[in-house]
């Protein structure tokens, strides 16, 4: 998969995917959520320069908010005018959906953690996941599970010849 994808029959262009939530966490929900950003941040993810590996969220005080995201500085951005890579961003969600967050994060063992940033319409958006941490026998079963698929795969090729 291409850093970046274009999904033309919905507008979107996939900027980041954290490839390392999938393999650390059972992902249980899903939501998506806007981000609130400044001018030089919108202008570094349309180029692509965001990391989401070590980035989850939060609801504190009634506000969901994602942490450890790297947005990288806009180039052609003056030296007062940039943002910090690593502020803290406010998630935009509806009331009932941050109330609804905050209680299942309560849970022993769930935690909030963005899957991939991209843009609709234009509109930088963040998928966000419940997820539960995996132990390290869920990943050698996870493992051995793809491989025993990729091996059922490769004899149904090579039979059909």
């Amino acid at each position: 998969m291409s850093k970046t994808q274009q999904s033309s029959a919905e507008g979107q262009k996939t900027i980041a995917v954290n490839r390392k939530a999938f393999h650390d966490y059972a992902i249980e929900d899903k939501i998506e959520a806007g981000l609130a950003l400044t001018g030089s941040e919108i202008k570094s993810i349309r180029q692509g320069k965001v990391n989401l590996r070590d980035a989850y969220a939060r609801v504190e005080n009634g506000e969901a908010w994602v942490y450890n995201m790297h947005i990288s500085p806009y180039e052609q951005s003056g030296k007062y005018f940039n943002h910090d890579p690593l502020r803290p961003r406010k998630l935009l969600l509806h009331r009932k959906e941050i109330a609804s967050l905050a209680g299942k994060q309560q849970i022993r063992g769930y935690t909030l953690v963005p899957l991939r940033l991209y843009l609709k319409n234009g509109i930088a958006k963040i998928e966000i996941a419940l997820a539960k941490g995996k132990r390290e026998y869920d990943k050698r079963q996870a493992i051995a599970e793809r491989d025993a698929q990729r091996e059922i795969q490769a004899a149904m090729k090579h039979r059909v010849r």
